[in-house]
């Protein structure tokens, strides 16, 4: 009925090495996630304990600044967009009143045509006169 010592010791065991199963699995999944020169924080993290605390605060510090340069770019672009539209209504208003200036003008030579045909036929026919 007395359980022999190595029974008691198995369980703890076993769960000893479960959670260096899984202690192994983290660090082979972090060396496949992180790029090749990561492994710098890799050996901090194993320096403060494995909390991870310096790679977690830097984690979040480069999201941060990916975050704010991202915004910065696309208010960047957001304004080069506007004022290349702004550049393009300019441009067409423009072309618009040359093009209006153009066809008052193109009337305006035609009825100095007319006209000037209208005073070579008169002088034409008092010099036959």
């Amino acid at each position: 009925m007395e359980r022999p010592s190595l029974e008691i010791n198995l369980p703890d065991t076993h769960e000893e090495g479960k959670l260096y199963v899984v202690d192994s699995l983290n660090n082979l999944n972090k060396l496949n996630v992180c790029p090749e020169g990561s492994q710098h924080a890799l050996g901090e993290e194993e320096n403060t304990g494995g909390t991870g605390e310096n790679t977690s605060g830097s984690n979040i510090r480069n999201q941060c600044l990916f975050f704010v340069t991202f915004i910065l770019t696309l208010i960047v672009s957001l304004a080069l967009v506007s004022f290349v539209i702004f550049l393009i209504i300019q441009t067409r208003n423009k072309m618009d009143q040359i093009s209006s200036r153009l066809l008052s003008e193109k009337k305006n030579i035609e009825e100095l045509k007319k006209m000037n045909n209208m005073i070579l036929k008169h002088l034409n026919q008092s010099a036959i006169k």
